[in-house]
């Protein structure tokens, strides 16, 4: 038994000794990974930062993304604005917002204003437009139903603009006349229903029409759309398109509320103002306002307030700057 023990203590320091020299005389390991990265055949540290610094550009980028389109988020009501007064009367909206519409809100120090005084662009060089007409990279639709004056445009064509105008009248699908593209579509605040047939290729929102051309801005938008202006308007701050227009040309009506503007009186005008500052709230400032004299001096079929019943009015967005 004693033997036995003996045996056992002398193959256990034989054990333990064979074991030391092994760890001493062993080349040393590499140290191990940091635990939760994985292992990679050939990895290079600074390789490695380099990845991480386009993953960080790449994230930023993918963030910058969701949070272009967080904004463009399609909303489904404009703010309306508070009554003028407790009364709630026409009185009191028509004056506010015959007010507004008549006071420009910045200066425009170059316009070029139509031979009728009616339409103006704003070249202005503290704005884009005429930084972007000399290096001819500027594009301007122009909507309209039936012959319109087109002095402006053809002017805009000359000096280096890229000029689309609709008109749903055309006979062919596309022209080309001069310096300008001719397309038969027009603007609205809704696409066509595609089981009408004759709607499906000839109406068309705004949003859809760039997308449909491959467009991403447009410097000049001008509009002439015989009381559908209002709902076109509330449709391209609704879509959050304002932002791809640089300048809005627009022709108002006042002798009736518009196409689809419910309510009565008051509340129409109130629509109306809502809209305007909320085209003031996207960074469009008014820099031009003309009055029709040959128009007859009606307002919601009344004849009072001294007011024309159409307008001409400009914007120039002041985010576009050189």
């Amino acid at each position: 038994m004693g033997l036995l023990l003996r045996l056992a203590l002398a193959l256990t320091c034989v054990c333990v000794s064979v074991h030391v020299y092994l760890q001493v005389a062993r080349p040393h390991a590499p140290a191990p990974l940091p635990v939760g990265r994985p292992i990679r055949i050939g990895w290079d540290p600074e390789n490695e930062n380099r990845l991480e610094k386009r993953e960080g550009r790449m994230k930023g980028r993918d963030e910058d993304s969701l949070r272009n389109r967080q904004r463009k988020v399609h909303r489904w009501h404009i703010k309306l604005q508070p009554w003028a007064k407790q009364s709630h009367s026409l009185e009191d909206e028509a004056k506010r917002f015959l007010q507004y519409i008549t006071r420009p809100q910045v200066s425009c120090t170059s316009p070029r204003v139509s031979p009728d005084g009616a339409w103006a662009v704003c070249l202005d060089p503290k704005y884009s437009l005429t930084h972007r007409m000399q290096r001819k990279q500027c594009r301007v639709y122009s909507f309209g139903l039936g012959p319109n004056d087109r002095n402006l445009e053809r002017y805009l064509a000359g000096s280096g603009c890229e000029v689309h105008c609709f008109d749903p009248s055309l006979k062919q699908p596309h022209q080309h006349y001069g310096e300008m593209w001719l397309h038969r579509l027009s603007v609205d605040w809704r696409d066509p229903n595609p089981a009408v047939i004759a709607q499906r290729q000839h109406t068309k929102k705004l949003a859809t029409i760039l997308n449909d051309f491959g467009h991403r801005q447009v410097d000049v938008l001008k509009a002439d759309m015989e009381s559908a202006e209002w709902k076109i308007l509330e449709n391209l701050i609704l879509e959050g398109v304002l932002d791809s227009v640089g300048q809005l040309l627009l022709e108002v009506h006042l002798h009736w509320a518009g196409f689809e503007v419910a309510g009565d009186d008051p509340s129409v005008v109130r629509y109306w103002f809502s809209l305007l500052k909320e085209l003031e709230q996207a960074n469009f400032r008014l820099f031009h306002v003309h009055s029709d004299p040959t128009q007859p001096r009606i307002f919601l079929h009344k004849n009072v307030f001294n007011a024309s019943s159409t307008y001409t009015f400009a914007w120039v967005n002041t985010r576009w700057m050189p």
